[in-house]
């Protein structure tokens, strides 16, 4: 789960972090009264949960709550890469000598935390590490030992502080990684982590990624979770304890485990399609789940024909088989379905999907074949 940039840095803020004194606002007339009781220069930030905000002009200097109010009233309501943006950040405007980066990061590869920073802040760190990866500086963290204060010096001075400034940032460093251990999250980042004027350090921007599977252990942060930034299909997967990913194919694909779902999207390409959708019941999946997924993978317009894969270990390929029934006689389509059932009640699956002259095919090669046909009208 992805919050909003003010919600980061209150979190920050709890951890002790400098974060400016800023407050969110959803009307014009909102972001002028924060301008007030801020006084002086200010920035208008809209809050949507994408890159790529300023370069689109959801970032705008105001001075005065005139101006304040009317730069909200430019911002409110912007399409930024398809978020419309329904409120925005007022923060104080700060006077800046420099910009770095800092994150506290999930490494997969490493099955480790990795702290990253790097004096190139305020840009995408995936464009510093492609054109200048020597710039990043990384530790990783030993989760029997954590944190220690030497990680925190030994980024300082690969990034070129010293003295007190450098003392500083390791405070920041072991705030953030708390933060990050804390709230169970996946990504922790600052960008930019500024020096102002007066050398001191600033968090001016924050990005939290959130384990979704650790959510049930954080309530406070689950009430953080932005419904208007989720599709209905997204809101009726997560409410239905579905995993879905929408993709832009044409080819719905309901698999049971992320794994197989994986090599089904891998087989539908090697066949010549394009998935439409990450979609997995998970184990155990009952009919009633089935019907929820297949309607969600029906409301894309773009699906062209359903590859249905599954694996029935835990899953029983019977109450698939029934599932997918049930949707389709509650649902008013003529979209083609090809159905691949092996394992726990295969044999019945198959009587079950024979007896409503469904496709059905013996192996996942031939089931994407016959799916990828069928969304090309063969």
């Amino acid at each position: 789960m992805n919050i909003h940039e003010y919600q980061a840095k209150r979190l920050f803020g709890r951890f002790g972090i400098p974060v400016p004194a800023g407050e969110v606002a959803t009307t014009p007339a909102e972001a002028r009264a924060v301008a007030e009781r801020i006084g002086g220069r200010v920035v208008v930030k809209a809050q949507v949960l994408t890159g790529g905000r300023g370069k689109a002009g959801g970032v705008k200097l105001a001075d005065g709550p005139e101006a304040v109010e009317a730069r909200a009233r430019e911002i409110l309501g912007m399409d930024i890469k398809g978020h419309t943006v329904h409120q925005v950040l007022v923060d104080p405007a700060v006077a800046i000598a420099s910009e770095i980066y800092l994150a506290a990061v999930l490494d997969r590869g490493q099955r480790r935390t990795t702290i990253m920073t790097s004096r190139q802040g305020g840009v995408d760190i995936e464009e510093v590490a492609a054109t200048d990866p020597s710039a990043i500086k990384r530790v990783t963290i030993d989760p029997l030992v954590g944190l220690q204060p030497f990680h925190g010096r030994r980024l300082a001075y690969g990034i070129g502080l010293g003295g007190a400034q450098a003392g500083q940032f390791g405070r920041i460093v072991a705030q953030l990684y708390q933060a990050y251990q804390s709230l169970d999250a996946t990504l922790a980042e600052i960008n930019p982590l500024v020096v102002l004027a007066d050398g001191t350090l600033m968090a001016l921007d924050g990005k939290v990624n959130l384990d979704d599977s650790a959510l049930f252990r954080q309530p406070e942060l689950e009430a953080l979770r932005d419904p208007g930034e989720e599709t209905e299909a997204e809101r009726m997967a997560r409410e239905a304890g579905l995993n879905y990913v929408d993709l832009d194919g044409s080819i719905g694909c309901l698999v049971n485990g992320a794994g197989l779902a994986m090599a089904t999207m891998d087989v539908t390409q090697l066949c010549g399609g394009s998935p439409a959708n990450f979609l997995d019941i998970g184990g155990g999946a009952q009919a009633d789940k089935v019907e929820t997924a297949m309607r969600i993978i029906l409301r894309d317009p773009r699906v062209k024909s359903v590859l249905v894969n599954i694996f029935g270990g835990i899953t029983r390929g019977d109450e698939v088989a029934r599932g997918i029934l049930a949707a389709l006689g509650n649902i008013d389509t003529d979209v083609p379905f090809v159905v691949r059932i092996v394992g726990t009640n295969a044999a019945e699956a198959r009587a079950i999907l024979a007896g409503a002259d469904m496709r059905t095919a013996p192996t996942l090669y031939e089931a994407a074949q016959m799916a990828v046909a069928a969304a090309a009208g063969r």
